[in-house]
């Protein structure tokens, strides 16, 4: 039922255009890292042909599946990438990026720069200031866009998002693009935050992935915040922060 489910889902979203581009990201509620996104393309060819037949009932919602399975389907997705069967990109934001224009901007730059490594936007024609009835033969050839991809991102609209696209929540269960690309996303995170853990040792990066364990939690308390902690993730608990003498009489909160 998954395998049939997913697909016929991007079968039915297809019609019209010539391709889809699913797009999701990972890591915006944790507490450490970048967040990720990713884009990945997928033709009719494609979604119709032997590999999405066999394979994809394996593909899921990346926190659905095992990161054994994860890994595993991203070498498959690079196979496909080589053999020029699909197009992946990822793009990522910095914690800087994310204190500056907060964890909803810094989201949608993610996805940009992840949709701009398979398409620039400048590709797609603005989903507003359509040509009225009285446009020139030249204004209206110029006004078509040079792809005809249909952009699918998980989640809810984004509002002032370059691309047009539509949203779909929880869309990494129901699409195959999408779910294709939060594995992306997923893996390349958490390799990320793998490296991130020699870095900055303590804070059990390679285990939680910068989210907000309770053995992360302490490990702020006792060690203070590095470099790559979000701090406007962290003032609420880095207020509760007392000498180590006392951490016996701290409790965590959310």
């Amino acid at each position: 039922m998954k395998r049939r489910h997913l697909r016929g889902f991007d079968l039915k979203q297809i019609n019209g255009f010539t391709s889809l581009i699913g797009v999701d990201e990972v890591g915006r509620g944790a507490f450490a890292g970048p967040v990720v996104a990713a884009a990945v393309l997928v033709n009719r060819e494609f979604l119709e042909g032997r590999w999405a037949l066999a394979k994809s009932g394996r593909v899921n919602d990346s926190k659905l599946i095992s990161a054994t399975e994860r890994e595993e389907l991203w070498q498959e997705f690079e196979q496909l990438a080589v053999e020029g069967k699909i197009h992946a990109s990822h793009g990522s934001a910095s914690v800087e990026e994310i204190e500056q224009v907060n964890i909803l901007g810094a989201t949608k730059l993610a996805m940009r720069r992840a949709l701009a490594g398979i398409y620039p936007p400048e590709a797609f024609a603005p989903a507003q200031s359509e040509p009225d009835l009285f446009s020139s033969v030249e204004e209206r050839v110029a006004f078509t866009p040079s792809v005809s991809a249909r952009v699918l991102v998980d989640g809810l609209a984004l509002r002032g998002f370059p691309y047009p696209h539509a949203a779909f929540v929880e869309g990494d269960a129901r699409s195959l693009c999408i779910a294709m690309a939060s594995i992306i996303a997923k893996v390349t995170r958490d390799r990320l935050m793998v490296a991130l853990d020699r870095q900055f040792p303590g804070y059990g990066f390679a285990q939680n992935k910068g989210y907000g364990t309770d053995d992360h939690r302490q490990a702020v308390l006792r060690l203070g915040r590095c470099r790559e902690h979000r701090d406007s993730f962290l003032r609420k608990l880095l207020a509760m922060r007392v000498d180590p003498g006392q951490m016996n009489l701290l409790t965590t909160q959310d």
